[in-house]
Formats: C-alpha cells, sequence, structure tokens
C-alpha cells in the first residue's frame, strides 16, 4: 500500500525484448504524432483555400481573370488542378482570355478530350500528394495493440520461467512480472487509438476534398465545352 505506482520504474526493470517492444511503440507514437499535426494543419489550410477559391473563381468575369484572381493560392488542390485545365487550354490556344464567343481552335473537341484527361491525371495526383503519409496512421492503429501483446507475452512467459527457476509462487513475485508484461499492451493501446481516430477524421477530410476536385473539373469541363468551345465554334 505504501508504495506508489510508476511506469517509469516499471519500464526500467523490464525485461531487454519488452523495453525493445516499447521502443518501437515510441518511434511509431512520435511519428504518428508528428503526421497528424502536419497533416492537419495542411488540410485545414487546404479546406480553407479551397473555399475562398471557389467563390473568387465564380465570381471572375472569364477564366483568364479567375486565372489571374487566384495565382496566390498555393495550398487548395483545386487551384492547382485548375491551373492545368488552364494550361492545357491555352496550349490549345494562345489567347490572353477566354471568353463565350472568343476564337478557338478549330480541333476543339479534341483540346477538349485532353483537357479532360489533364484535370483527370491532376485530380490523382492531388489525392495522391494528400494521401500521402496518412496510410501509416493506419497501420500503426492496426499492429500497435499486437506489438504490445507481444511484449505483453514475452513478459508474461520470462516472469513464469522466473516463477519456475525461483520455485515460489507467491504474488510477491508473481505480480511485478506481469504489470511488467502488461505495460506493454497498454502503450500498444495508447498508440493505437489516437492513430485510428486521426485516420478516420483524415479519410472524411480526404473524401470531402476529393469530391471538390471531381466537382470543379466537372464544372470546369462544362464551362470550357459549353459556354467556350461551342460558342467558338458558332
Amino acid at each position: 500500500m505504501g508504495h506508489s505506482f510508476s511506469v517509469f520504474s516499471i519500464v526500467s526493470s523490464a525485461g531487454l525484448v519488452v523495453k525493445l517492444v516499447l521502443l518501437i511503440l515510441l518511434f511509431f507514437s512520435i511519428t504518428s504524432w508528428a503526421i497528424i499535426f502536419l497533416k492537419f494543419f495542411s488540410m485545414r489550410k487546404a479546406e480553407k483555400e479551397t473555399e475562398t477559391f471557389g467563390q473568387t473563381f465564380w465570381k471572375s468575369k472569364n477564366i483568364s481573370e479567375a486565372y489571374s484572381n487566384t495565382k496566390n493560392l498555393s495550398n487548395t488542390p483545386v487551384a492547382r488542378v485548375f491551373r492545368i485545365g488552364y494550361s492545357e487550354l491555352r496550349r490549345f490556344d494562345n489567347i490572353t482570355g477566354v471568353h463565350p464567343g472568343g476564337k478557338i481552335s478549330r480541333d476543339s473537341s479534341r483540346a477538349a478530350v485532353t483537357i479532360r484527361r489533364k484535370l483527370k491525371n491532376g485530380v490523382s495526383e492531388e489525392m495522391k500528394r494528400l494521401v500521402k503519409t496518412v496510410p501509416f496512421l493506419a497501420t500503426v492503429g492496426n499492429t500497435a495493440p499486437f506489438i504490445g501483446l507481444f511484449g505483453t507475452v514475452w513478459g508474461i512467459m520470462d516472469s513464469f520461467h522466473g516463477i519456475g527457476m525461483s520455485k515460489s509462487v507467491s504474488l510477491a513475485v508473481v505480480a511485478p512480472g506481469i504489470s511488467e508484461a502488461l505495460v506493454a499492451t497498454a502503450f500498444g493501446l495508447g498508440v493505437a487509438i489516437p492513430s485510428v481516430i486521426a485516420f478516420n477524421y483524415f479519410s472524411n477530410k480526404l473524401d470531402s476534398l476529393n469530391t471538390s476536385l471531381e466537382s470543379f473539373s466537372a464544372d470546369f469541363l462544362n464551362l470550357i465545352e459549353y459556354e467556350v468551345f461551342r460558342s467558338g465554334n458558332n
């Protein structure tokens, strides 16, 4: 009753294998929290700038003006996809401002197909960039409890081996070894739970950004095909 519970003392007295397991879990924990903080702030910026981009884009008079007004938005994937489509559009027709009724190259249908492909590739590349490092959180969430459990099982095996060698089965002999072993499972769960929560949170955010990218790509193509190409060919 007089002894206070100290995780540090339990860890320091643990066996070599349990300490190695705890070291691995510590690495997972530090890396996971670093990813969580960095990804949280980057997605927060992306969401805010995506909203700003949408408002600025649809308030612009034409595509060229929208391009000029959104040049400084570097954290939103939607703006980067737009710049890909705009650059491809300018490649087909080198004009200063694209608007309904403007002159468009004669093979505008081929241009539309190419722009659609470029936008699709742009969306894929942006999603790859956004998803990067997030699967690591899922890996940690799935494996950390089992790594901790391995440390616990090994610690219990070591404890029972010590009990057999000492030929004593008193609680004072059994309890310290069991508590040392169970620390590994506690650490594993402590690492896994935040990682799983963060993974689910970021997955929802990524789905939302992917929807925004797909929606904008479709709207941008409609704007080009119905307002630019058709007017240019009339």
